[in-house]
């Protein structure tokens, strides 16, 4: 099981705005890929230009089949034109699974 997580930080309000006007489409068709349990931007309720991302994937090839969709293409597309100041997004590969106590 992988989760990716991390952040994305835009230069302005605007820019955020836009970002989440160009990832809505993809994250409801990311939805329905196989593997994808769990996809995910959200606003930081702290700082108004950063954006927190979560995925939660079965495995690499379900990651690698959805980097490869052409609703992740046209959204890199539209990220050409969205001012961000910086990214920190990485990958877990995690063997266990368990409540939190």
């Amino acid at each position: 099981m992988l989760i990716i997580a991390g952040s994305i930080t835009t230069e302005d309000e605007a820019a955020r705005d836009a970002f989440f006007a160009a990832v809505k489409p993809m994250v409801a068709a990311t939805h329905t890929e196989p593997g994808c349990q769990e996809y995910a931007f959200s606003p930081d309720p702290d700082n108004s230009t950063r954006i927190m991302l979560f995925e939660l994937w079965d495995d690499q090839a379900a990651l690698d089949a959805h980097f490869a969709t052409p609703h992740m293409a046209e959204f890199q597309g539209k990220m050409a034109g969205i001012a961000v100041a910086g990214m920190e997004i990485k990958k877990y590969t995690i063997s266990d699974v368990g409540p939190v106590r």
